[in-house]
């Protein structure tokens, strides 16, 4: 039997609500093997995160070495990676593997609200791995510090959406769940926009979205969908994810990646 396969590159959230954690459950329930490299062990759960403990860029490099050499990914999503030196490794290694349909979220803060890049570090995402990135997936503050512009209306959106894909060659997934257009997110493709409309869900339980928002784009690219149709198809699930309403935790709590799992082994 042959599957699909999809690695992610990423922190790995001691909680499981974001981080591999999130981007295993949502590959699998997507339809492919994951693979994981994991760029640093955090201590985090849904009211925040109080430490960090990075892979060393050596042992990045082992990791991800040892999944292409291997088991080949059909699609690569990259997660959080807080420092320079583990950005220039992973774009070195996709390049050198000629890595297919990666997807870049560029994680620079926790649905906490704690910092997870380190200043330094996006100067050299945006030189390194940005140009290597089918698809860039940032949110609204995210995607002001990518473009240095601020991010108020749905012009505004569709203005930066254009600098940063023009900029780093790569179609950009601009999400709207930062309180502009309810929860519509922008594509912005090849000089072309589309719009994907969402109702937003009220649910509190919001951690780990952009992982799992990546996460499935990525796993339907996997599985030889279009980018549109793949962000669409990722949109259905996490909006899934969020309608089951899953209450864990103090704070921001998980969602439910689970809750379309059927079969004897779920009961």
């Amino acid at each position: 039997m042959k599957m699909k396969t999809a690695l992610t590159i990423a922190g790995s959230d001691c909680s499981g609500g974001a981080g591999i954690g999130a981007d295993i459950k949502t590959m699998t329930m997507n339809g492919v093997y994951a693979m994981s490299a994991i760029t640093a062990l955090t201590a985090q759960n849904t009211t925040g995160v109080r430490s960090i403990f990075e892979s060393t860029p050596e042992f990045l490099k082992d990791q991800i070495d040892a999944v292409f050499e291997d088991i080949r990914p059909d699609a690569v999503k990259i997660g959080m990676v807080s420092s320079a030196e583990l950005i220039e490794v992973i774009a070195h290694r996709l390049a050198y593997y000629k890595a297919e349909n990666i997807v870049v979220d560029p994680v620079m803060v926790a649905t906490s609200g704690s910092a997870l890049m380190k200043a330094n570090a996006v100067s050299v995402l945006t030189r390194e791995l940005l140009p290597l990135a089918a698809l860039v997936t940032p949110n609204i503050p995210e995607a002001e510090v990518l473009s240095g512009q601020t991010v108020r209306t749905k012009d505004d959106m569709e203005g930066v959406a254009k600098l940063i894909g023009d900029t780093y060659g790569c179609a950009v997934l601009l999400k709207g769940g930062h309180s502009i257009n309810d929860a519509n997110d922008l594509l912005y493709v090849n000089g072309g926009y589309q719009w994907f409309s969402g109702k937003r869900i009220d649910n509190s339980n919001t951690h780990g979205t952009g992982c799992t928002l990546s996460s499935a784009i990525a796993s339907n690219l996997a599985k030889g969908y279009d980018l549109e149709i793949s962000v669409q198809r990722a949109k259905d699930y996490i909006s899934g994810a969020l309608a089951a309403m899953l209450d864990l935790g103090q704070g921001s709590g998980p969602m439910n990646h689970a809750f379309d799992l059927n079969g004897r082994f779920a009961q």
